[in-house]
């Protein structure tokens, strides 16, 4: 496993106190961060670590369209599968500094603390994005758990104070937001051109696509019970109404 910081074990963090008395991640509980969604279609990534926690950030950047440049002496067979598909580029030696070049962020999760320090200081010194997996305080950015349904991505994060409360929310938001909500978002973005085109404030567009989410009857209901044509008839008859309006 990475080198974890917890109370009683060697500093790995930037404190350098000798041993750990977990000051960095109370820090990190106190730490707001700022949430983002980045688009990493096209920029590369670096991921140092074939393991299994290699494999999941792999996979992870890789569904994000990231170019994955992954450097290890070692990896699993999916990480070397995905390297003889041309999905990836695999560095087979240690890192080096230069890997970074041309990078977005890095993510490290290797058995080697100062390797960890060493990609987080100077990852740091050229203001990159830098996650050490399992240290929080060698981390720019923490990674939250994800729960996917098409267009619909939530992100859920405890400030890294535990990864098992946020799985166990994951799977609770799961249950609730299904693929309804996902199809819904698909059908509204069919009309959003229709919306900027026609609805001449951010004020009327905001309204008319908060009368369809939250009105009656409501169009979760209607694509759970399979009607969607019920659905397109709803958006069609709020188009029609806010037309009015606007033509007066």
């Amino acid at each position: 496993m990475p080198a974890a910081a917890y109370a009683g074990k060697p500093c790995v963090c930037q404190f350098k106190v000798g041993i750990c008395d977990q000051r960095c991640t109370v820090e990190m509980l106190n730490t707001t961060h700022y949430i983002a969604c980045l688009n990493l279609k096209g920029r590369r990534a670096l991921v140092v670590g074939g393991g299994h926690l290699g494999l999941e950030k792999t996979e992870g950047l890789l569904a994000s369209d990231a170019i994955v440049h992954v450097v290890s002496p070692e990896v699993l067979p999916e990480v070397e599968a995905l390297a003889a598909e041309g999905s990836i580029e695999w560095s087979r030696r240690d890192y080096e500094t230069s890997d970074l070049d041309g990078c977005l962020m890095a993510i490290a999760c290797t058995d080697d603390t100062d390797t960890n320090i060493r990609i987080y200081e100077e990852a740091e010194a050229k203001a990159m994005l830098v996650n050490i997996v399992d240290v929080p305080p060698l981390c720019n950015f923490i990674l939250p758990a994800i729960v996917r349904t098409g267009a619909i991505a939530v992100a859920i994060s405890t400030r890294g104070a535990s990864p098992a409360l946020a799985k166990r929310m994951k799977r609770e938001i799961s249950d609730l937001f299904g693929t309804e909500y996902a199809r819904l978002a698909e059908l509204l973005n069919e009309v959003r051109g229709w919306a900027k085109g026609t609805l001449p404030t951010y004020n009327d567009r905001k309204d008319f696509f908060e009368e369809i989410v939250n009105g009656d009857p409501d169009p979760i209901d209607l694509l759970r019970a399979g009607e969607e044509d019920a659905v397109r008839a709803l958006i069609a008859s709020h188009q029609e109404r806010h037309a009015a309006l606007v033509a007066g």
